[in-house]
């Protein structure tokens, strides 16, 4: 069946609204109407693509592989009306960005002011996560992953090694004495699920019978606790780290070679040249080659 996107906006409705009455309104069209329309549909896919409760509906397997597709529609009908009306031209709208805790914290945070300042019209959503988020489904627009994507359908925008250190606040580096190592040092890291997480198997390697001061399954917890000066922990050397110095100081430790925080942007093919999420990447990029320049010129 060669579907219409009358067809598919109707759909779309239905699926956003939770119910066929209220699908009908939002279009202002008559419910038998619209029952017909959706019925017409479902009879050319051979398929059903809701299921009528008294409540409302819920989509079939059918309508939740057609869900995604449909939704990537509507994205590109929204950003080709916007392109040819010069009163809206600017580029806007949500952005959403899933990214593991540490990430989206030390990484996306610092640059939201940057792009809310060039780019005030869009909005970022940071989802972070250690859940996976499935791209392909629409459930976020950027992800900021360890590793690249090996899946076709999506895209590996690019790659960084973020650079790790060791910090702690001043008021405690001053307590430490003039040398010293992993085991002198009261560390901060994952607690219940998270335990297993990098850096505490590194950490657990260098000190035997390793038991952490303080540990949370939050991320901006244990930042909060090391700035209060719990213990040292584990950071990326992002940005706002290197040039805001004073809350947190990097200690000399040579850390393990194991201790890499790769970082790849990745995004679904249909999202990659939406001028908004294009926008977003080529900001996170800007800040990918900030990082690369920062080590170059750390090397002796």
């Amino acid at each position: 069946m060669d579907l219409q996107w009358d067809d598919l906006r109707i759909f779309l409705a239905v699926c956003d609204a939770g119910s066929l009455s209220g699908a009908a309104r939002r279009l202002r069209v008559s419910q038998p109407t619209l029952s017909r329309r959706i019925a017409e549909m479902e009879h050319g896919l051979g398929e059903l693509l809701f299921v009528r409760k008294n409540l409302g509906i819920s989509l079939t397997k059918a309508g939740q592989r057609l869900l995604p597709a449909v939704q990537g529609m509507a994205q590109w009908a929204t950003e080709a009306n916007r392109s040819l009306d010069a009163k809206t031209s600017s580029v806007s709208g949500r952005v959403r960005i899933a990214a593991i805790p540490s990430f989206a914290f030390d990484f996306l945070a610092p640059i939201a002011e940057k792009l809310k300042r060039k780019h005030p019209q869009i909005t970022l959503e940071v989802l972070a996560s250690t859940q996976r988020l499935n791209l392909s489904l629409g459930e976020a627009d950027i992800a900021l992953r360890r590793y690249p994507s090996n899946d076709p359908d999506l895209i590996t925008v690019e790659e960084v090694v973020v650079p790790i250190g060791a910090y702690a606040s001043r008021d405690y580096a001053r307590t430490l004495p003039a040398k010293y190592n992993f085991r002198d040092l009261d560390w901060i890291a994952w607690a219940g699920e998270r335990e297993m997480t990098s850096p505490n198997p590194e950490l657990a390697i260098r000190i035997p019978d390793f038991r952490p001061a303080f540990t949370s399954d939050d991320y901006s917890v244990q930042v909060a606790a090391c700035q209060a000066g719990v213990g040292a922990m584990i950071l990326l050397k992002t940005s706002h780290r290197l040039k805001r110095p004073g809350e947190l100081v990097e200690l000399k430790l040579e850390l393990p070679t194991s201790l890499r925080a790769e970082l790849a942007i990745i995004c679904h093919k249909r999202m990659a040249d939406l001028p908004k999420v294009r926008t977003v990447v080529d900001l996170i990029r800007q800040e990918f080659a900030n990082l690369r320049k920062s080590q170059g010129a750390r090397k002796p």
